[in-house]
């Protein structure tokens, strides 16, 4: 079962490992990605799309790395809800906007649905590598 949860661990960094690399090479249509969301300030979505990124990249590396798991779990997990909070939030205002999910491609075919489906179930599964890693052993760990 060990070896289940290793390669859980590491299937959810690399997936994050990934999801940051076009963001990190475009940040200029990143920021225009988040723009799209309508729910941060215009000021904000630079920054946003500078440091979203990395943190992401480090959490992810961190993860697959087998480093820092119950934080970098638990960072996942929180970026996991607010991403799908915002695209919940995107489906409900009528938006027809691309996720700027694994791609910053301004041409992405949007698909608000799959996209709320797919990053609810990463974020299930970046719960249940937390939940492993501070309750795995019967106890929580210091």
């Amino acid at each position: 079962m060990s070896r289940v949860w290793t390669a859980l661990r590491l299937g959810l960094g690399l997936v994050f490992v990934l999801a940051s690399l076009d963001k990190i090479a475009h940040p200029a249509l990143f920021a225009q990605a988040i723009a799209n969301y309508r729910i941060l300030p215009e000021a904000l979505a630079n920054p946003a799309a500078l440091l979203l990124p990395w943190v992401e990249a480090v959490a992810g590396l961190a993860l697959a790395c087998g480093v820092l798991v119950r934080g970098a779990a638990l960072v996942v997990a929180g970026l996991m809800a607010v991403f799908f909070t915002a695209l919940l939030s995107a489906l409900a205002r009528g938006l027809d906007i691309a996720c700027g999910c694994f791609t910053v491609d301004p041409l992405a075919a949007p698909d608000v649905a799959f996209d709320i489906v797919r990053d609810g179930a990463i974020l299930v599964l970046a719960l249940a590598v937390f939940w492993r890693e501070v309750w795995g052993r019967g106890r929580p760990r210091p």
